[in-house]
């Protein structure tokens, strides 16, 4: 349970080996943050992250396995973390792929596991989430969307798709949730200078995981609802939804 400052005191992050989720995780550890679970497909890649929470002043991190690509398996996982740690105080998204675009265009099993990582196991994982903070009467779950989501591009569309079904699913899941105690924060990131950006070109107002982290911390305290990081984003995107799609997609983005 938070505590009497509101405060996270435990936090489950899914995607525990992403840039963005251990610099979320250790963003939350420097302020109240006491218990941690890292969850992943490779519980070997995360005993590092783990033992740096650790050293920083985490009194207890757990490291989980979960695939979001093998849905029988997530409502096991969701209880074992429950009955793991007990009360969990926040649940961070921050798992997906980005996939290759040119192999998705004319091979419908790239297509459908990048759509099934980002999208169809997330949302899986969401309710089983949900249902056991509502359960407890508190807590947040924040979603790692993507601005990429707020208009198909040629570029990147299979992506796209996937975090637009995500971003409008967790919009809706936020409405549902509303006098229950739990609160949905949408983050929608523009570029970030990750391992999975790596040697592509950067966008511009590109950004940083603990750019990304520092928003997340920000939005939970102040309990917002969305943000954009950085929060330039969020004009521009507002008039690249109303560019006329003939221009749009002359456009090189």
């Amino acid at each position: 349970m938070k505590d009497s400052l509101g405060g996270v005191q435990t936090v489950l992050v899914l995607g525990g080996g992403s840039e963005i989720g251990l610099a979320t995780a250790r963003r939350l550890v420097a302020d109240r943050t006491r218990t941690v679970i890292l969850a992943g497909r490779d519980t070997e890649a995360l005993r590092s992250g783990a033992d740096e929470l650790r050293r920083l002043g985490a009194t207890r991190v757990e490291v989980m396995q979960f695939d979001a690509l093998n849905r029988d398996s997530h409502q096991s996982f969701i209880d074992e973390c429950w009955s793991t740690v007990g009360d969990i105080d926040l649940v961070l998204f921050a798992f997906g792929v980005l996939g290759d675009q040119d192999v998705a265009e004319h091979d419908s099993k790239e297509a459908l596991r990048i759509i099934d990582s980002n999208f169809t196991g997330a949302v899986s994982l969401l309710i089983g989430s949900a249902e056991r903070l509502k359960a407890q009467g508190h807590g947040s779950i924040v979603v790692l969307s993507s601005v990429a989501g707020e208009r198909s591009r040629r570029s990147n569309f299979v992506y796209g798709a996937s975090k637009a079904g995500l971003d409008a699913f967790s919009q809706g899941l936020g409405d549902s949730l509303i006098g229950t105690g739990v609160h949905v924060l949408i983050v929608r990131p523009g570029f970030v200078h990750t391992k999975m950006t790596e040697g592509l070109d950067a966008a511009p107002l590109s950004t940083t995981p603990e750019a990304v982290a520092e928003a997340i911390f920000d939005g939970i305290a102040k309990g917002r609802e969305i943000v954009w990081v950085p929060a330039a984003l969020r004009g521009v995107m507002s008039g690249l939804r109303h560019v006329p799609r003939p221009l749009f997609r002359r456009l090189p983005i």
